[in-house]
């Protein structure tokens, strides 16, 4: 009787002892870099082309050209980092890039444009005014956007994200 007491006393005293230690403590000094916004982003020669060419493009037609915002240049780098860390070519985790910028630059719409192992940003961009729905982003109604344009550095192939917000 004494040896289930004593088991029972310590079995309480261990689900106390765990619920007592406090996340508070440790959150209030976590930093949620998810909801922050990444305000540095250096422009490689492409990304600047390709921007360039896109709102060349926009205004062609009679749109307005797009503002570049850093933070969107960022979440579209991080997406193609994790495109050739895994070896893919997809829209995988858009859903938390996009309510990533609604969060934190007040975004009302976002939409992406990918590519993969396009030489050149007019070979890039001339394939996605090819693809209704690439070209419907490129034409839509946005007044920013960030791209990232990185290159595998095992295959050389170069990968595209384009992301365009409304804000």
């Amino acid at each position: 009787m004494k040896l289930k007491l004593l088991r029972a006393l310590l079995l309480v005293a261990v689900i106390c002892a765990m619920n007592s230690c406090s996340s508070d403590a440790s959150e209030a000094t976590t930093v949620d870099t998810t909801s922050q916004k990444v305000v540095n982003y250096s422009y490689n020669t492409s990304e600047i082309e390709t921007m360039d060419l896109i709102n060349a493009y926009r205004v062609s037609i009679g749109l307005n050209s797009l503002e570049k915002i850093n933070h969107i240049s960022y979440k579209s780098e991080e997406h193609d980092n994790y495109m050739i860390t895994n070896n893919v070519v997809n829209h995988n985790d858009f859903v938390a890039r996009s309510e990533n910028i609604i969060k934190v630059l007040g975004a009302k719409t976002v939409s992406e444009n990918i590519a993969y192992n396009y030489s050149t940003p007019q070979a890039a961009l001339n394939a996605w005014l090819a693809s209704p729905g690439h070209k419907e982003n490129i034409e839509g109604d946005f007044t920013h956007f960030g791209i990232s344009i990185r290159e595998n550095p095992v295959t050389g192939k170069k990968y595209y994200t384009n992301i365009f917000a409304k804000i």
